[in-house]
């Protein structure tokens, strides 16, 4: 058939087959399975079906990420019904309330690996693009066929290739450069297709960088992502795979490596596209829609009720580190809150040890239990009607965060860390003028 993608490769390898063609249906036996606080419903609809035991339990990984702790009775019954299933199907791969979300916690785990092919109940499963593996998000029917067979069927994804070149500069993340390709590309414009990234641009990237822009790429309708994986993300994989198994890290790393994919030099893309990353500036997504980007410096003043830092796109060690810099030594403005919530409970713990907490707590923020947060909207933030936000989240469509009178904006940590200060939406060059520091400086 020629040239193969990325996915091309991926799909071939859960097909058992060497090689499928673009638009070919092919039935795949992903390595992982995922879902969250809908393995109720889905459980739910799997025992009415008549059906009794996971065909694979081993596959399944679950944890409880969206409503932690619960909000209401309803939510606890749910988490309730969650843990009974877990325990009477066996399943090893479960993560209670508090571990954080699921696809932070599958990564530092190390359960997915490069090569791998994990669907998941959830949108931002191409989060797993980080590592160059195949992540795609399918409905609970889905997840129901795939704990019943095993098994289910995927439509191969054209791809489109963005490379990147150069490095980001100070005060602009991974965050503004998927901003930047929404407004560019259009929120529709990776729809169904197989979004794969090349380039020099990548390998200066950080891995929690990398995690961002597949993360994110949810949102840019892809049915998977991926960054070609190299020796930082071999060595993250194994020292952590290697902590939770006993093996030894250079056995572990190595066999990491040789599970790798990347696409064939020559492989056929739909369209390409290119970023010089030092030539990005702060972005910001207005509401109601991710796409709805302009220039930082085009919306800079609005005033901002509540600042939120969090979310699987956003809510890890480097995104605190980010906005600790930002705050130190300063006081959020008197009429603003400001919210941060770490992703898991790993990166709660780093950032206890490393003083960020203490720097946030200081400068008046509230720390909130590691999950999802307020999100989707369930609880730990909902803003009032009429309220201005400022997310480093990945949504902000009208009643994203529950309440549909509220205005969402969405930006990066350090831009979310400098508007809190304000009080309106601040460029954190502004902020930091003077200081010649980097938002990240204090990793």
């Amino acid at each position: 058939m020629g040239p193969q993608t990325f996915a091309q490769k991926a799909i071939a390898r859960a097909a058992g087959r060497p090689e499928v063609a673009l638009g070919e249906i092919v039935d795949v036996r992903p390595d992982w399975i995922m879902s969250h606080d809908n393995t109720a419903a889905i459980a739910q609809m799997f025992y009415r079906l008549g059906l009794r035991r996971v065909k694979d339990p081993d596959r399944l990984a679950i944890t409880l990420d969206h409503a932690v702790p619960p909000p209401t009775p309803r939510h606890a019954q749910n988490h309730a019904e969650i843990r009974r299933f877990v325990a009477e199907q066996g399943v090893r791969h479960f993560f209670e309330a508090g571990r954080g979300i699921c696809h932070q916690v599958l990564s530092e785990e190390a359960l997915v690996l490069p090569g791998q092919m994990i669907l998941g109940a959830d949108s931002h499963t191409t989060h797993f693009g980080w590592m160059g593996a195949f992540g795609a998000g399918v409905g609970r029917s889905e997840v129901l066929a795939l704990w019943a067979t095993g098994e289910i069927w995927l439509r191969v994804p054209e791809s489109i290739r963005i490379t990147l070149e150069g490095r980001l500069p100070i005060g602009v993340t991974a965050k503004d450069l998927g901003l930047r390709i929404f407004r560019d590309l259009g929120a529709d414009g990776g729809l169904y297709r197989s979004v794969e990234f090349a380039g020099d641009g990548v390998r200066a990237l950080s891995i929690e960088s990398r995690m961002v822009i597949a993360n994110f790429m949810a949102e840019f309708g892809a049915k998977n992502a991926y960054l070609p994986p190299d020796a930082s993300v071999f060595e993250w994989l194994a020292l952590r795979r290697a902590r939770r198994t006993g093996e030894p890290v250079e056995a572990v790393r190595e066999g990491i490596a040789a599970n790798a994919l990347y696409p064939d030099r020559d492989a056929v893309y739909e369209a390409e596209y290119h970023y010089r990353l030092d030539e990005l500036e702060p972005m910001v997504a207005c509401p109601h829609s991710v796409d709805h980007v302009k220039p930082l410096r085009e919306v800079a003043g609005v005033r901002v009720d509540l600042a939120f830092i969090g979310t699987c796109t956003n809510g890890r060690l480097e995104d605190i580190a980010a906005a600790a810099a930002i705050l130190r030594g300063r006081r959020i403005a008197p009429n603003v809150r400001l919210l941060v919530i770490p992703a898991s409970s790993e990166v709660l713990q780093e950032a206890l040890r490393r003083g960020y907490l203490e720097i946030l707590i200081q400068a008046g923020a509230m720390i909130g239990v590691p999950g999802c947060g307020p999100c989707m909207g369930n609880h730990m933030g909902i803003p009032a009607p009429g309220e201005v936000v400022i997310s480093s989240g990945s949504r902000n469509f009208r009643g994203r965060m529950g309440t549909p009178d509220a205005e969402i904006y969405l930006a990066s940590p350090a831009v979310v860390a400098a508007s809190a200060l304000r009080g309106r939406i601040t460029d954190p060059r502004e902020v930091l003028e003077g200081e010649v520091v980097d938002p990240c400086s204090l990793l």
